[in-house]
């Protein structure tokens, strides 16, 4: 590695360094301010809110690399443009795309570094947190296997579902158990499948089983379809189940296997499977935009306005994006598409800014 690679490596981990301890200390102030009157509320100890928020860092970090690695390359670019060295080394008749390897290499470590952390660190850490959070703060009593199996114990009550669409609001092979103060099982519930609708569970294809306290047989009644009082909401399920962060790119993957194979739609963690891969490779292609936007001759204004310009960019990622995303859940775009939509745009635009500075 040459002396100007090293001088640019050595340069911009420092800027990404500070760029990343500032956001996470910012992001962990607000949390900190907006969840402390939940945890006191529950009588939890003081030092128990320092814990959650410390198990939600890795996923922090992992949200926000790619604008921090964007601003920190448009920072040192930026610094170095203000202080004439760009233009000693192209005096020297070091061109833009040398200048570029370093930037290129840091982009791939870091796209690799962030698929690892959300692979490997961001499943554990974000389960214990939600678990926190979930279980100790809001007293939730739904109990969520990796399978995303759930089961909700209420008043003498106890629900299995086996699967559940947010998208559709679905609930699909759900039991529902009730129980006497003997815990003797007093009547039972077995449906194919369930929708939320106008404020109501809508239960299919039933089989319920009721206890004839004279002679202790059930009597069992079949129905097509039955509203059912039941004592969660959409929200509450959507809050409760694994989400696909929690899980690792094969544990997502054998799921999705699991639930096509039990012939269940899986579209929306099919799109979230895609992501795990597409969304890392940002970092690598917001560092060409950055060094794109540090060497266009035409922007004139300074430092400040092209860490704005940075900030935007990120910003409009983070829409297309999500909005891509969003599409691929209703089923509008392939799967595929809609995870690497967003990173195919920036990435033709990074080409064609850099060209352009040229």
């Amino acid at each position: 590695m040459s002396i100007i690679h090293k001088y640019l490596t050595g340069e911009i981990f420092k800027c990404l360094f500070f760029v990343l301890a500032a956001v996470i200390s910012i992001y962990i102030a607000v949390d900190f301010f907006e969840k402390i009157d939940n945890f006191m509320e529950a009588g939890l100890p003081f030092s128990r809110i320092f814990v959650f928020l410390t198990f939600k860092i890795p996923f922090i970090i992992a949200q926000i690399i790619p604008v921090c690695i964007l601003l920190s390359v448009i920072i040192v670019f930026g610094l170095m443009t203000k202080n004439n060295e760009l233009i000693a080394l192209q005096s020297s008749g070091v061109t833009i795309y040398y200048l570029l390897r370093p930037i290129f290499i840091i982009g791939l470590i870091l796209s690799l570094l962030l698929f690892f952390i959300s692979e490997v660190i961001v499943p554990i850490t974000m389960e214990r947190a939600n678990e926190i959070w979930l279980k100790e703060v809001k007293k939730e009593s739904a109990v969520i296997s990796k399978e995303k199996n759930i089961w909700i114990k209420g008043d003498r009550l106890i629900t299995h579902i086996t699967f559940y669409n947010p998208a559709e609001k679905a609930i699909f092979g759900i039991s529902i158990n009730a129980f006497d103060e003997d815990f003797r099982l007093v009547r039972r519930i077995d449906a194919k499948k369930g929708l939320f609708k106008d404020g109501q569970w809508f239960l299919y294809e039933i089989i319920e089983q009721n206890l004839n306290q004279a002679n202790n047989q059930y009597r069992i009644k079949l129905y097509e379809e039955k509203v059912e009082k039941i004592n969660f909401l959409p929200k509450d399920l959507k809050r409760i189940i694994k989400k696909s962060e929690e899980m690792s790119f094969n544990e997502l993957s054998n799921y999705i296997k699991k639930v096509e194979a039990e012939g269940y739609e899986a579209t929306i963690y099919r799109v979230d499977l895609y992501a795990k891969i597409a969304f890392p490779l940002i970092c690598l292609i917001v560092c060409l935009i950055g060094a794109g936007i540090a060497f266009k001759r035409k922007i004139k204004e300074g430092l400040p306005v092209n860490v704005a310009c940075g900030i935007g960019i990120a910003f409009l990622y983070w829409i297309l994006h999500s909005f891509c995303v969003s599409l691929g859940y209703g089923e509008m775009l392939p799967p595929l598409v809609a995870a690497w939509s967003a990173n195919l745009i920036f990435s033709c635009f990074g080409i064609v800014i850099l060209f352009d500075a040229d």
